[in-house]
């Protein structure tokens, strides 16, 4: 790999991580509709599993509309990335884990899981292709995940 290909990759998996740091960013401001679906291509798609899948910017966008209205306080840490990089396409896989409020109740519980990501190249930067969320434990706080793994909140 020449020089310029190893900048070029670095400065790739660079975008793609801000990419990420950004859906976080608006996730947790109330779950920013605006912002959330700016993030994706026009017939991207996010998945959250439990959550349900939403296909299209105007579908993620009418989704995360509403969402604040059920979850009051979320707080995303994505980490451990794995960003696999292919010319104009890439692949990333990330840890979620997430403390959440959820109303009317209010109910505090935990969310974790894995995040598989599929990125396009547009023009200089990277958007989501798709989001995908494995959910592997959405637990009341009281409860923890030993207890309740899944719960129906």
């Amino acid at each position: 790999m020449t020089d310029d290909a190893r900048l070029q990759w670095l400065y790739d998996i660079e975008c793609i991580k801000q990419l990420k740091a950004r859906y976080c960013a608006f996730a947790d401001q109330d779950y920013d509709p605006d912002g959330i679906a700016s993030l994706f291509v026009e017939d991207g798609f996010w998945d959250g599993g439990p959550f349900g899948r939403h296909e299209g910017r105007a579908a993620i966008h009418a989704f995360f509309s509403g969402v604040s209205k059920v979850i009051s306080f979320v707080d995303h840490y994505a980490t451990n990335p794995l960003i696999e990089v292919d010319g104009d396409r890439a692949t990333g896989r990330w840890d979620l884990w997430a403390p959440i409020v959820k109303e009317p109740e209010p109910i505090a519980a935990w969310i974790m899981g894995k995040y598989v990501d599929e990125y396009v190249r547009v023009g200089d930067g990277w958007m989501f292709r798709s989001l995908t969320l494995d959910v592997r434990a959405l637990s009341p706080y009281d409860e923890g995940f030993a207890r309740q793994r899944i719960a129906d909140l």
